[in-house]
């Protein structure tokens, strides 16, 4: 299970079954419950881990006290890069959206490997390029766009990523989340969320059932982000 994981990063696909077989003898594997948070920002980090099962929200709190996601880190991917290499305090909060698997290698142990490899050195500053590129969108999203346009972008990537013909039409996003999950991943708060979705719910254009949303009217939706693009 954990080199098929590992063969799934970009990071890892490269190496020879030896160099998988050493990583996985000197990694921990560590199992954390859906919400549970795995770091906090500011605390001492000295690891980097890969989800080798379930999904990992990156997020940071601003002075106002206002949690914002970063990043959504899903299974074959690592996060926790920065640590490892710099050895300072963590730069974000990592928490739990599912019940999550993870295989944590600690930076005293993991430095000596990377760098007898320049080609892995090389892929580990892609992951990083990669990253904050992500952290980048992310951030423009909020600058740029106002609450209903940040949401219809999210739906409708969402919907590509984890939609599921629903029963009645339109598209179920299999993935759960609370209306907390969705307000840090658009940078507001559950109740300005709420109504949004609500007044959605009252169109037509967004459902939900049994947890899961249901993108109803999708054209609504892409027709909204198709307008800032």
């Amino acid at each position: 299970m954990k080199r098929d994981a590992l063969l799934a990063s970009p990071f890892f696909q490269h190496m020879s079954t030896e160099e998988l077989d050493e990583i996985i003898g000197f990694a921990v594997e560590r199992r954390v419950p859906r919400g549970a948070v795995i770091f906090s920002q500011g605390e001492a980090g000295s690891s980097m881990m890969a989800v080798l099962a379930g999904r990992v929200r990156i997020s940071a709190v601003s002075s106002e006290g206002k949690e914002v996601t970063l990043n959504t880190i899903s299974a074959g991917e690592i996060f926790g890069e920065i640590a490892l290499l710099d050895g300072k305090p963590r730069s974000a909060d990592a928490t739990a959206v599912e019940d999550t698997v993870l295989m944590v290698v600690e930076r005293k142990q993991f430095l000596p490997f990377l760098l007898r490899s320049p080609a892995m050195v090389e892929r580990l500053l892609v992951v990083l390029c990669d990253r904050l590129r992500r952290t980048s969108s992310v951030l423009e999203e909020i600058a740029l766009f106002d609450l209903p346009s940040r949401l219809a972008r999210l739906l409708v990537k969402l919907s590509h990523d984890y939609g599921r013909p629903a029963l009645g039409g339109g598209i179920r996003i299999d993935l759960k989340l609370s209306q907390r999950d969705l307000a840090t991943l658009v940078a507001s708060s559950r109740e300005t969320v709420n109504k949004q979705l609500r007044g959605w719910r009252e169109k037509g254009v967004v459902d939900q059932m049994a947890g899961y949303l249901v993108v109803r009217d999708a054209g609504a939706l892409e027709r909204l982000v198709g307008r800032l693009s």
